[in-house]
């Protein structure tokens, strides 16, 4: 008998086990395309903050309040920057529980950059790039997210009780909500809760804080009573533009890759952006009988926001209602419901990134398209997301606030507030 050999077996190919937490890495790994679009996103999105939303914020201030609503988002940057080094990416990046993450990466600990072994580690939600810059773009998040809130209570609070707090909120508020939401175990982004580059996570929560902020601060002296003119809508209007322009960072970049997806985003958020101001801008001419430039970029801020949950997952046909919806209800959000309550939300931020928030992440469930994110949306687990963001970070603001206020008190004397924060808090003044 003869027996032929038997035909070779090929091996099979066994996929590799997803990743599942921050690990070491072959370097030859990294994508230098997508490495590099994330640095300059990066770049793009800490852009937004500083100068961006310093100017945008201390152009519609008194004048006597311009320099400390500036160092505002200044001292924000700073403070964030070291808080989310120590604790804050670890919370919200390391897989630890569904509620809240892991302590495996504080101070950065397990981070690694291994030249001569040719190894380095990169985040599961980011593997094509090394996981230093993945922790730097996600820190611009963690910075610009509570630099937003402090414009609900611009020239009223000090500067001691600012610091407590932003430190407080960016722990216990910030960290966690990024967590549910963005890491792949939070149980948000479990339940399919969909927000591709921060409507909950950034716009709804620090809206909503904001306002609770700004009730329990309370009103600026003669609110109501006396007019509070911007001080100067050119540095607004330079703002904004900045804002536009890092946006796409913010979004764009959230694709973590060079690719369609990412061109897709920033394609949606221009066109979402340039709706909003126009739909902004002839609601009230029509309202008023002129075009304000404060309520153009105002739209282009609303468009922004709404578009920033949706632009990963939405076409053109999205991008166009969404700016649209953004703009009237931002309008609406801004001037009637800001008058009929009566809350002294200082630079609206309630009525622009709550509102434009609430919008975008609710029409992401109508309007997302499979082909384009690769996920099934859903308008009830939109709204669910929508409801426990708002809900807990409502909560939670108050809790902080109060611990801050028993401490170091919230508010300035009267006194100080007639003078201005410039010289009463930093002892400058623009001349």
């Amino acid at each position: 008998m003869i027996i032929e050999p038997a035909a070779p077996v090929e091996a099979e190919t066994v996929a590799p086990t997803p990743m599942t937490q921050p690990t070491l890495v072959d370097a030859s790994t990294i994508n230098s395309g997508d490495t590099a679009w994330l640095l300059a996103s990066t770049a793009l999105v800490l852009f937004m903050t500083i100068p961006g939303l310093a100017l945008f914020y201390s152009g519609m201030v008194r004048k006597k309040n311009v320099l400390t609503t500036m160092a505002h988002s200044f001292a924000v940057t700073c403070l964030v920057t070291i808080i989310w080094i120590v604790i804050g990416y670890s919370l919200a990046f390391t897989p630890g529980s569904p509620y809240i993450g892991g302590l495996d990466r504080v101070l950065l600990n397990g981070m690694e950059f291994l030249k001569e072994a040719g190894k380095l580690t990169v985040s599961e939600i980011a593997p094509t790039v090394p996981e230093s810059v993945f922790v730097m773009f996600q820190m611009t998040f963690a910075i610009i997210t509570p630099a937003l809130i402090t414009g609900a209570f611009a020239e009223r609070m000090k500067f001691s009780a600012l610091l407590m707090f932003i430190s407080l909120w960016s722990i216990f508020v910030y960290a966690p909500v990024a967590h549910w939401v963005w890491e792949p175990g939070g149980w948000l982004a479990m339940r399919g809760v969909l927000d591709f580059a921060g409507g909950t996570v950034v716009h709804i929560n620090a809206g909503v804080s904001g306002l609770v902020a700004a009730v329990i601060i309370g009103p600026r002296l003669g609110f109501g009573k006396e007019p509070m003119p911007p001080h100067n809508l050119v540095l607004t209007v330079i703002g904004a533009s900045m804002l536009w322009v890092g946006w796409f960072g913010f979004n764009a970049g959230s694709a973590v890759a060079a690719d369609g997806r990412a061109g897709m985003a920033m394609l949606v958020t221009q066109i979402a952006t340039a709706v909003g101001a126009l739909a902004w801008m002839f609601i009230e001419w029509a309202r008023r009988g002129k075009p304000s430039v404060l309520g153009l970029v105002s739209g282009a801020v609303s468009g922004l926001v709404a578009i920033t949950p949706a632009s990963g997952f939405v076409g053109v046909t999205g991008a166009l209602v969404i700016g649209a919806v953004a703009g009237i209800a931002c309008y609406w959000g801004a001037t009637s419901l800001k008058s009929t309550l009566g809350y002294d939300d200082s630079l609206d931020v309630f009525g622009v990134h709550a509102i434009g928030g609430i919008v975008g992440a609710l029409l992401t469930g109508i309007f997302a398209v499979k082909s384009i994110g690769g996920v099934e949306s859903s308008f009830g687990n939109q709204a669910f997301g929508v409801i426990v963001t708002v809900v807990f970070s409502a909560v939670m603001t108050a809790i902080i606030l109060g611990i801050v206020n028993a401490l170091v008190g919230l508010r300035v004397s009267e006194e100080a507030e007639r003078e201005g924060l410039d010289l009463e808090q930093h002892g400058e003044h623009v001349l």
